[in-house]
């Protein structure tokens, strides 16, 4: 007779099963860290218009990269990192965003962008790093004011890229900074000129089923401000715009001229982690904020607005 019938339990479970028939399975993953608050203009004539706020670091294993497994039963923390926030001078610099986490993956928070305040004209680094203040520097100059480092700590592939640098022009000049970098592009560069810097281009990413652009960088300000990138970055102003809330994106850089009060860059955008799993996977997800959907070819997905946690099975 055929032996079909004689599996035990303590069998099923040596064969990757469970009672209610859910195996470990192997998942992809995509992890935006929060972006960073664009840098605050100085309340000084003409003085450090602010950079744009680096994008949060973007990891992805999808398509095509090594996917992470989750056990039967074991319930996984995630972390979604929120924006920085972006300072009105008040002696300190604008935040940079802080971390997402998925099991073994980490995404950097975006690095500050600069402006008044402790960290100078230059910008922080970040998953993506921030952008360069431009400011009046009198004669003898352009002298350039670094961007911050992206990809920091280093990953591979890289989890985003640098802020642009700015130059600075002749005294009575309204010298604009540089853009925040974004997960494709680093910022715009911005020499002797009264328009802020571009922010850095975010990536396309189709796991959840659509095409939705995330990690943009933030744009510089001076006369006049920058495009955000594309991916949530926030444009330069006045007062800088808010990076997209759940992209990752920088925030704007502000300033105006003439100064009036201190002009505030805009804050970060919190960041997102989202895991695609196969059809027959058993998921579970806390709190309710957090989703999970089908797309239409059956794959399960678990997006992540706010930190909880995932289970299998």
């Amino acid at each position: 007779m055929p032996l079909n019938s004689t599996r035990g339990a303590g069998s099923a479970k040596g064969f990757g099963f469970t009672s209610k028939g859910a195996a470990p399975i192997n998942v992809d993953y995509l992890v935006v860290a929060g972006g960073a608050g664009g840098g605050s203009k100085f309340n000084r004539a003409n003085l450090e218009n602010g950079g744009g706020g680096g994008a949060g670091g973007y990891r992805t294993s999808f398509p095509g990269g090594t996917k992470i497994t989750l056990t039967v039963g074991s319930s996984v923390p995630i972390t979604v990192g929120g924006g920085g926030v972006a300072t009105t001078c008040s002696g300190a610099a604008s935040g940079s965003g802080n971390p997402s986490i998925f099991s073994t993956i980490t995404s950097n928070g975006g690095g500050f962008g600069a402006g008044c305040g402790a960290g100078g004209s230059f910008g922080g680094a970040g998953g993506s790093g921030g952008g360069s203040a431009g400011w009046t520097g009198g004669p003898g100059f352009p002298t350039p004011n670094a961007g911050g480092t992206g990809n920091s700590p280093p990953t591979s592939p890289p989890q985003g890229n640098p802020g642009g640098p700015a130059w600075s022009g002749p005294a009575d000049q309204n010298n604009a900074g540089s853009g925040g970098g974004g997960a494709s592009a680093a910022g715009q560069t911005v020499f002797n000129t009264t328009t802020g810097g571009n922010g850095g281009c975010g990536s396309a990413n189709l796991i959840s089923g659509s095409p939705v652009t995330y990690a943009g960088g933030g744009a510089g300000m001076g006369a006049s401000g920058g495009t955000g990138g594309p991916g949530g970055g926030g444009p330069g102003g006045n007062t800088g715009t808010n990076g997209s809330v759940n992209t990752g994106g920088g925030g704007g850089g502000g300033g105006s001229n003439p100064p009036s009060l201190p002009k505030k860059g805009g804050d970060g955008g919190s960041g997102i982690v989202i895991i695609r799993a196969p059809a027959n996977a058993s998921l579970t997800v806390g709190p309710p904020t957090n989703t999970i959907s089908t797309t239409p070819g059956g794959c399960k997905v678990a997006t992540f607005t706010v930190s909880g946690t995932i289970q299998q099975g």
